[in-house]
């Protein structure tokens, strides 16, 4: 499969699937897939993202070598919503190693705070930070902090939910 010329054509969950069966456990086949996320178009980067979430979360093996770069990208100015969304899709659902914990965390409290951040990416970016920071107690108050200042706003039900979830875990 050309994973390029089949991303430029067409952005669909028929073809995310046919990426995902097709790429499976192939480190190679997904280092195209990564490449065309880090350095194609950013139309082909957008679509790019759905199917790697999905690689990642059904082989995690595959996404460590790039967890640094996909932190990095999520720091960019000027994402398409498509791509910290789906970097923090897999986020949510690996396990992260610990020397991503502290520039990760940094990359959700952002997300979390940031008013044009949407509801998705803030949702899992909640998820991910709550999972780093319950084990560790400073960082477990302060995001306790800002999701108890967030509840005196109106919001989704989607960050409803998160939220309450979190604190649950955080209050323990």
């Amino acid at each position: 499969m050309d994973i390029a010329k089949r991303l430029e054509q067409e952005h669909s969950l028929t073809l995310t699937n046919a990426i995902i069966k097709y790429i499976g456990d192939d480190k190679k086949r997904f280092k195209v897939l990564m490449d065309l996320f880090f350095k194609a178009e950013p139309r082909v980067v957008q679509r790019a993202a759905w199917p790697m979430s999905y690689v990642a979360i059904n082989n995690p093996k595959l996404i460590y070598p790039y967890l640094d770069k996909l932190i990095r990208k999520l720091n960019e100015p000027g994402n398409h919503p498509a791509i910290p969304r789906n970097i923090m899709r897999f986020f949510e659902e690996i396990e992260i190693p610990e020397k991503h914990e502290g520039p990760l965390v940094d990359v959700c409290f952002k997300l979390i705070v940031a008013a044009e951040s949407p509801i998705a990416v803030k949702a899992f970016a909640i998820t991910v930070a709550t999972s780093i920071c319950k084990k560790y107690p400073e960082l477990k108050q302060e995001l306790r902090l800002h999701l108890e200042h967030m509840q005196n706003y109106p919001m989704t039900a989607a960050i409803k939910v998160r939220i309450k979830r979190a604190l649950k875990i955080l209050n323990t």
